[in-house]
């Protein structure tokens, strides 16, 4: 295949991808994103494998930002647009857009990625990796500059999880897509039954390994503005893992 800056996959939406309403669950999005930046980042030669084999590093999420207009449903095709930006020194930002089978735009991603060396688990600079793009583009999906987002002091503990052999992807610590199914198991069925999200944006802060035991917290301080955030907490070192933000809206 040509390489191209620009990359389109689509994807149908089946029965293990979808929630006990038949919507598309948000975590399964995360992992089309995923599928679709492995697939465009090896049209340019640098995917899971070849990035193992040439220079012993993966690529890891950082930081992302997901808005959704419309939650596609069971048997839905739709199609994921993806391209990179001008690396940074240490970041590659990553957009998206997906469409449904009539072309609306139904949600809209920015992500900021990583590389890390798998031996010794650090990050390296973006120029460790031959990386060439066909065309630069400048064009973004959201028109947001991704940042921290702050810490929270009114954090209630929801639930413990224990990470095992179900929640780790092939660099051996937890995938980035079961976060996102952390923080919904946050709100009870009816609260997805009654809201859906809207936005969500996530900072991904410190890896997580199998054995590991999350405090999942949630501040509900700012539901009245429809925003709720949701930490996790590493509870061996008290170290916070990740943080997101998710915006609310009320179901018609």
């Amino acid at each position: 295949m040509q390489p191209t800056t620009r990359y389109t996959k689509n994807y149908h939406i089946d029965l293990g991808d979808v929630d006990f309403q038949r919507k598309l669950k948000l975590s399964a999005l995360f992992r089309y994103f995923q599928d679709a930046a492995n697939l465009a980042a090896e049209n340019l030669g640098v995917g899971i494998t070849q990035l193992f084999e040439k220079y012993g590093v993966a690529f890891v999420l950082m930081r992302i930002r997901v808005d959704i207009i419309r939650t596609p449903m069971l048997d839905e095709e739709i199609t994921i647009e993806t391209w990179p930006l001008k690396p940074g020194k240490l970041e590659f930002e990553r957009d998206y857009i997906v469409r449904d089978k009539n072309g609306e735009v139904i949600a809209k991603a920015v992500s900021v990625w990583v590389i890390m060396d798998l031996n010794k688990r650090r990050l390296k600079r973006s120029e460790s990796i031959n990386l060439e793009y066909p065309e630069l583009i400048e064009e973004r999906a959201i028109d947001v500059a991704l940042a921290k987002l702050k810490a929270t002091d009114e954090l209630e503990t929801v639930y413990h999880k224990t990470i095992g052999y179900s929640d780790i992807d092939f660099n051996g610590h937890l995938n980035n897509s079961k976060y996102i199914d952390y923080i919904m198991d946050c709100f009870a069925l009816e609260e997805h039954q009654r809201y859906h999200t809207s936005s969500i944006e996530v900072n991904y802060l410190n890896e997580v390994m199998p054995g590991d035991t999350l405090l999942i917290k949630k501040d509900v301080s700012k539901l009245e503005d429809n925003f709720v955030l949701v930490e996790g907490i590493r509870e061996e070192d008290g170290k916070s893992v990740f943080r997101s933000q998710v915006s609310l809206e009320e179901n018609a």
